[in-house]
């Protein structure tokens, strides 16, 4: 008599949890609905793929270190009428990584630019990608320290290696000395790499330059990041003050935009450890950040 089989031992040895767990009772459903093999066999793979995939994109948010989950499915697009969901057709699909799409998403703040990154950049983890959320200042910032102590291409393979990379409020605050160069190896190693980079901010492209405290490298940054990618313009009011009266809002932007102009500007400079970067001439783009600074 041949021994009884030790499924559920071959089913740990396998890592099939999901089908360990399950195909108990799938046995008894199958006998009742007089299930094929082949359908039963379906189902209990099936159920153990779909679990894999909830479990890796669990995994990649989680890598990603999204300040909040947000969809696109939860975007307001009847409140915030300056970008509609066609608009963003493309960076909905694998396209958006396979041909190194980028997109810079400007306006003044609660107008949803942020809830528009971390959405696309979510669903690209649900399309098999992984992705990466950062603050300008905190990156600047990691990399400005990275370069002092020697190890600046061991921390910019963090920004490098994700297939999308979030970049945050460029411009909301003062940004170090060296911004440009530093933003400028960013994007320039991702750019030959054709990864996307997702941008937000609240200046206009020919304030760029004074932001980043260097007008040509300012403009050789949003060559590369345009050069396959779109500028989106969100204009409005903000969601979140929504409940205001009108003139309470005006009021709270003024005082925003009051703040934002006294802010100082530091003289531009460099960290020692991070390569000066090597670039042809600016390219005539139009762009007038060179302008601005």
């Amino acid at each position: 008599m041949t021994p009884p089989v030790d499924l559920d031992g071959l089913l740990r040895r396998l890592h099939l949890p999901t089908v360990r767990r399950l195909y108990p009772e799938l046995c008894v459903r199958a006998e009742s609905e007089e299930m094929s093999y082949r359908e039963f066999l379906a189902s209990l793979i099936a159920e153990e793929v779909a679990h894999r995939a909830q479990t890796r994109i669990e995994r990649s948010v989680r890598k990603a270190h999204f300040p909040f989950l947000a969809t696109i499915e939860d975007f307001s697009f009847t409140f915030q009428t300056s970008i509609r969901l066609p608009m963003l057709g493309s960076y909905l699909g694998t396209e958006f990584v396979s041909e190194g799409r980028s997109a810079i998403f400007s306006g003044h703040t609660g107008l949803g630019k942020t809830h528009l990154c971390i959405a696309i950049a979510y669903r690209a983890i649900q399309n098999g990608f992984e992705a990466l959320f950062t603050g300008a200042n905190e990156m600047m910032d990691a990399l400005a320290l990275a370069g002092i102590e020697g190890r600046f291409r061991e921390a910019l393979s963090h920004y490098v290696a994700p297939a999308v990379l979030v970049i945050d409020e460029v411009g909301y605050l003062t940004h170090r000395p060296e911004a440009a160069n530093v933003l400028f190896h960013v994007v320039n190693e991702r750019h030959l790499r054709r990864r996307p980079i997702l941008m937000t901010t609240n200046k206009p492209e020919a304030a760029w330059g004074q932001v980043l405290h260097d007008g040509d490298l300012a403009e050789t940054i949003l060559d590369r990041v345009l050069e396959r990618g779109r500028l989106f313009e969100l204009r409005g009011t903000s969601y979140r003050t929504r409940h205001l009266a009108r003139s309470d809002r005006a009021s709270v932007h003024d005082l925003a935009a009051a703040e934002s102009d006294e802010r100082p500007h530091r003289e531009s400079g460099r960290i020692p450890g991070i390569p000066l970067p090597e670039f042809p001439e600016p390219t005539s783009c139009g762009r007038s950040c060179a302008a601005a600074s």
